[in-house]
């Protein structure tokens, strides 16, 4: 059987960090609904006869109706593809949600948080869906699969090997146990970056929401039968974030800065984060840069560089300046300040200290 694998679209997610330029969230938006419609497109072009969304299709804070009808409008030009929707920790299937309160095309079929079954000629799919923005026990990984002959697909929201407090209530999934269960694919959602693991799957999300997201994203297009599995990535988004390092430890001003980056050969589809590294010998006002260079495509500037004073020759003195670091190391323990935080507030007393 063939089918099409998407997860973690948030249609109407408000892209607060792209807000921050003008246009630029609403921009990407619409970028959203001409990645959706290329799904769309895609399938009834290659007639392939099944479309799974393992969560997170739209931000429940943030959908509007008329994107609703929007998506279950494209639903309607490919009324022979079965479509499984699997609601996630972002658009859970809540009393007052429109999976509950919509009139969904006959081929759209929605899980709920009671574990169940569709029935095909050629395959079983099981799915989960969140019923509310926390999961803790989906209870997936005691499904008993009735028909071991046919091909098994499970469809889901949920954190894979969770390993921390926070991953812990996004439905947990063990990925030893749930192999035991003996699905054909385990069709996940929840990690914006693709990840395979034999026959447990994680398209990544359909299109890049920030800095963090680096690389390609689309969707899979999934041939699969008792024997063999078959997974090709198509990339959907036009758009890609990258992430350029700038050293600039011969820098000495805020204009020949400002200049070196002004001199970046921008590519139209990439958005930029500029890195700077090396050792600093002039004080770095970001905001004030990225006003100054207004250049769209360049969202944000992170300062990594190292500030221009032997840190570990400081320490070893019994001075102000030296109690004055480790003041602030200790700072950093308790708060859980950054480093970026900490080697700005060392610069700036440290210079104070100078003389």
């Amino acid at each position: 059987m063939r089918f099409i694998h998407i997860a973690d679209m948030h249609l109407d997610s408000p892209f607060t960090v792209l807000s921050q330029k003008e246009e630029m969230g609403e921009l990407r938006r619409l970028e959203q609904r001409k990645v959706f419609s290329k799904i769309i497109e895609y399938i009834k072009k290659e007639e392939i006869e099944y479309l799974i969304i393992s969560g997170d299709l739209y931000e429940h804070e943030y959908i509007r109706e008329s994107t609703i009808d929007y998506i279950n409008n494209l639903f309607k030009t490919i009324p022979t593809t079965k479509i499984f929707i699997s609601p996630g920790n972002h658009d859970p299937l809540l009393k007052n949600s429109y999976y509950n309160n919509y009139n969904w095309n006959d081929n759209v079929y929605i899980f709920n948080s009671q574990i169940q079954k569709y029935e095909f000629e050629e395959a079983d799919i099981y799915g989960y869906g969140f019923e509310d923005f926390y999961c803790r026990d989906s209870k997936i990984e005691e499904i008993k699969i009735e028909d071991k002959n046919k091909i098994n697909i499970l469809v889901s929201h949920g954190s894979l090997n969770a390993s921390n407090t926070l991953e812990m209530q996004y439905n947990p999934i063990n990925e030893n146990k749930i192999k035991k269960v003996g699905f054909d694919y385990i069709a996940l959602g929840h990690i914006h970056k693709q990840m395979i693991k034999e026959n447990i799957v994680y398209p990544g999300s359909t299109i890049s929401f920030g800095f963090d997201e680096l690389g390609e994203h689309g969707m899979l297009d999934v041939d699969l039968s008792k024997k063999t599995l078959n997974i090709n990535f198509i990339k959907l988004d036009d758009k890609e974030f990258v992430e350029e390092e700038m050293d600039i430890s011969t820098i000495n001003s805020e204009e020949e800065l400002i200049e070196k980056i002004l001199e970046i050969k921008i590519d139209e589809n990439k958005l930029y984060k500029i890195k700077l590294i090396g050792n600093k010998n002039i004080e770095i006002n970001k905001n004030k840069i990225l006003k100054i260079i207004n250049k769209k495509n360049i969202l944000k500037i992170k300062d990594c560089t190292q500030i221009n004073f032997d840190i570990e020759k400081i320490i070893q003195e019994n001075n102000l300046k030296s109690y004055f670091i480790k003041e602030l190391n200790k700072l950093k323990q308790e708060n859980n300040y950054t480093d970026e935080e900490i080697n700005q507030a060392m610069e700036i007393g440290l210079n104070m200290l100078k003389n």
